[in-house]
């Protein structure tokens, strides 16, 4: 049996955390998780997130079920979710 390259930690995540190194043009699927199959767009490092769906500029990153950010600029599946198109709203007075 495969082991899952990625973790989706809830049904509503629109991302998913790798939990191996992925290469880019990689096509990727969890295990079980009746999931589509999404090919990465980037290196994808270890304990990195990606899109699994579109995220729109200024639409919600969601992990955990929970927002985590909001997207800096527009996001396609597979591409790398990190600090260059995500802003994160912890610790934020000024955004909710």
């Amino acid at each position: 049996m495969a082991l899952a390259r990625f973790l989706i930690a809830d049904e509503r995540d629109n991302v998913a955390t790798a939990v191996t190194p992925i290469a880019k043009g990689e096509a990727v699927a969890a295990t079980g998780a009746g999931r589509e199959v999404v090919t990465v767009n980037d290196d994808i490092p270890l304990g990195h997130k990606f899109a699994l769906r579109p995220i729109e500029r200024g639409g919600r990153v969601i992990k955990y079920g929970e927002t985590i950010g909001v997207a800096s600029a527009s996001i396609a599946p597979g591409d790398h979710v990190h600090i260059h198109n995500v802003e994160g709203l912890r610790g934020r007075g000024d955004r909710s």
